[in-house]
């Protein structure tokens, strides 16, 4: 399982689904992935909000439509999006004790 499922057990499954979803599919711009997803929202530098288990969780990813490449930026709870500022958000990986390297 990883980080996300272990921080949100309830959303694993539907993360999975939208994962494999994403990998099978070949959308060639927004116009063309918001026929399938009527609730993903665009936002700045190519970034995309998509609701997870009926928006009780927000997944923010950038898209490069051309090279068919995804970059998680963030996810998590709804009440935690409101809280943060969607076109600037980094994802951070957890710092690892050196004491495990």
């Amino acid at each position: 399982m990883n980080e996300y499922g272990k921080a949100y057990p309830e959303a694993c499954v539907a993360l999975q689904k939208w994962y494999h979803e994403m990998l099978e599919a070949d959308f060639s711009n927004f116009n063309e992935l918001k026929k399938v997803y009527t609730n993903a929202s665009l936002v700045a530098d190519d970034r995309l909000v998509f609701n997870i288990c009926g928006n009780k969780y927000r997944l923010v990813v950038r898209v490069n439509f051309r090279f068919k490449a995804i970059q998680v930026k963030w996810f998590g709870t709804h009440k935690e999006y409101d809280k943060i500022d969607v076109e600037q958000i980094q994802y951070k990986k957890k710092k690892h004790d050196s004491k495990n390297h």
